[in-house]
């Protein structure tokens, strides 16, 4: 009876596992149509009383827009931008009006992922969508099957969204 139950797991648990999805490492990718031209929506991305206007972050930043520079900003309004809240990116490429690209360096002291984000790279495009409209799609790299990774990915599948849904909102305003 034993060899039996055991033949027929053998056969059962390949299946079963068939059904369980593997960790993804294609990139998150996040969209929205503005209502707003890319020019306005470029000004908000790469400025800090653009973002802060926003709501993208609470503390200031230090972005200065050219290769290579560090962009250092926080979600506590009472961060100083050197403390453990801190987010650091680093300016990869940028395309006035059409592109930017950055990649992660360090992540908030509380992040469960402060190891994996220093794998990742974001691209961020800007493209028209008609009579004042524009799309702009976030294409975030770097996620491995790694736990931690796969942790980090489910954040960015949300907090790119949420991003995404608050300059929407910043845009509705009259």
């Amino acid at each position: 009876m034993i060899p039996t139950i055991l033949a027929l797991l053998s056969l059962l648990v390949p299946a079963a596992l068939q059904n369980v999805p593997s960790p993804s490492t294609d990139p998150v990718v996040s969209e929205i149509v503005l209502d707003a031209t890319a020019d306005d929506v470029w000004r908000v991305l790469t400025t800090t009383e653009g973002m802060i206007d926003a709501g993208l972050i609470a503390a200031g930043t230090g972005l200065e827009l050219r290769i290579g520079s560090r962009w250092r900003t926080s979600y506590d309004a009472d961060s100083n931008l050197d403390d453990d809240t801190v987010i650091e990116s680093e300016v990869l490429a940028f395309d006035p009006g059409r592109m930017f690209a950055s990649r992660s360096l360090t992540a908030p002291a509380d992040a469960p992922f402060r190891n994996a984000i220093r794998n990742t790279w974001a691209v961020t495009y800007l493209e028209s969508a008609g009579d004042s409209r524009t799309r702009v799609t976030i294409r975030m790299f770097g996620f491995t099957q790694h736990e931690e990774s796969q942790t980090m990915r489910r954040f960015f599948e949300w907090g790119n969204s949420y991003q995404l849904d608050q300059l929407a909102e910043y845009f509705r305003k009259p």
